[in-house]
């Protein structure tokens, strides 16, 4: 029988690696003992007084368990599938997952080779492993993502084509290995209905702004979103991996090229871990992990080149965020390396749900293509609160704008109702060494960015300083900007 693979997060500090050759009752017995037993230990947090700050990370990690899986394998090859590039692998895909799902759970193996395929769809106790030099290569039919499910796009829910890889209310969900995902998206394909020249639109070419525009309205007409149908003959573009509802995600190893849009995006779950994920795909929105609505997030040694922002944490756009008013929560960042973007970490701008309790540490951050390494944008339509959201030992070699850019005039300006708030934002031995600006803190009069706290920190090559319009409690320890004492 082969070893069975058990990856279990105690606090952060590695993996436990369980082997053995009995049944798997008895797999499954080690594992609940496992489980049991980090419980107890980590219910030594859970009764103390309430936390705040970096004392958290602990009993957070506590409650961030990768999934287990049993000692069952389904290679896609016995179900059909052929690494030719060329054999239509979706049904293969299916029935593999199919079978894994009703056996109780286990991995779904992709061997070495080229498996082209339309929409992958998991369910539970599923494992979609890519064997080293596998290549899961995404059909550029767009048919091939029909029928229209029920998905998310830019904060609003809606009936859409099926992102590439997909779950709906599933629970124990995984996809790892060394193999690659490639969404084969680009000028020809996806990209141009961003609307932009050089994503390879032209005058004449369809795009989504009207669908874009129609969807947002009915959201904010507070249609349901069983009548918002898109899809075939629309031009909404998909996310890469979108779990919806789910619970207990692991996405480890796999690397990303080429998405139609935003690359990691689950919504509405909880517990989950992505690490040693290689991101790389620079087309229009192509953000590397977005966590929307999410609670209990660990993102932990990837690697982030993107042609939008690396990281973006959001809970909801306008209407659609405040009808669910679910925020995202508890979400850590650790050991991260983000070269090209938008920013490095990014809460908004689709944040009507709030954001509370977002860490970030030990990450590197460096590209002139890089803009800014913390960014928080919202507005008066958004509304929401963002706080608690600590930065410590990022090392920033040069940004092209602003180290910390929270910005209360994103896209709409003030033209809402729903007042923006965002407080508490701490930033721990952080250096730069170039940048335009150090701060740029731009909130409203009625509403001041207030609680901002740097300790220990050192920016050179700063061009014009800080920028900062309704700030409120800005609090600078050993901070030095361009050598100076702040």
């Amino acid at each position: 029988m082969r070893k069975a693979r058990m990856n279990q997060n105690i606090h952060g500090k590695g993996t436990i690696m369980i082997k053995h050759r009995d049944s798997a009752s008895v797999y499954f017995k080690i594992v609940v003992t496992v489980v049991f037993i980090a419980g107890l230990f980590c219910s030594c947090t859970s009764g103390s007084a309430e936390r705040t700050g970096w004392d958290r990370i602990p009993e957070i990690l506590c409650q961030i368990r990768p999934p287990v899986f049993p000692d069952l394998d389904f290679p896609v090859t016995n179900y059909g599938a052929k690494g030719d590039r060329e054999t239509d692998c979706t049904e293969s895909f299916r029935k593999a997952i199919q079978a894994c799902h009703e056996s109780g759970g286990g991995r779904v193996i992709v061997p070495a080779g080229i498996y082209l395929t339309g929409a992958i769809h998991l369910k539970s106790n599923v494992n979609l492993h890519l064997e080293k030099k596998a290549i899961v290569l995404f059909s550029s039919d767009f048919e091939k993502y029909l029928p229209p499910v029920y998905t998310r796009f830019e904060g609003v829910e809606l009936m859409n084509y099926s992102p590439f890889i997909y779950a709906f209310e599933q629970e124990n969900l995984a996809i790892t290995g060394e193999g690659v995902l490639d969404g084969q998206a680009g000028v020809d394909t996806w990209w141009s209905w961003a609307g932009r020249a050089w994503g390879g639109w032209h005058k004449g070419a369809p795009h989504q702004r009207k669908d874009r525009d129609r969807l947002f309205q009915m959201a904010e007409d507070h249609i349901p979103v069983e009548k918002r149908i898109f899809g075939k003959g629309h031009y909404l573009r998909v996310n890469f991996i979108q779990l919806y509802r789910c619970k207990n995600i692991l996405i480890e190893g796999v690397t990303i090229y080429r998405s139609p849009m935003w690359e990691i995006h689950p919504v509405l779950s909880e517990n989950i871990t992505v690490r040693n994920v290689t991101i790389d795909t620079h087309g229009p929105n192509n953000d590397g992990c977005n966590p929307e609505s999410c609670k209990n997030v660990l993102i932990q040694n990837c690697y982030f080149d993107t042609g939008d922002d690396c990281i973006a944490i959001k809970s909801g756009r306008n209407a659609d965020g405040r009808r669910i008013n679910v925020p995202s929560e508890n979400i850590i960042i650790q050991n991260c390396k983000m070269k090209d973007g938008h920013g490095g970490v990014v809460i908004g701008s689709e944040i009507s749900g709030s954001c509370r309790n977002v860490f970030a540490e030990d990450c590197v951050m460096d590209s002139p293509n890089l803009d800014r390494a913390l960014r928080i944008k919202t507005n008066s339509l958004r509304g929401g609160i963002v706080e608690n959201v600590y930065f410590r030992n990022v090392d920033i070699g040069q940004v092209s704008d602003a180290i910390v850019r929270v910005y209360f005039h994103y896209e709409n300006g003030d033209v809402g109702e729903h007042t923006p708030v965002v407080r508490n934002i701490n930033l721990c031995h952080v250096t730069s060494k170039k940048s335009r600006y150090a701060l740029m803190l731009e909130g409203y009069a009625r509403s001041p960015i207030s609680d901002i706290t740097l300790e220990n920190c050192r920016f050179e090559g700063v061009q014009e300083g800080n920028i900062l319009n309704h700030v409120e409690n800005l609090i600078m320890k050993k901070v030095t900007i361009n050598g100076e004492l702040q």
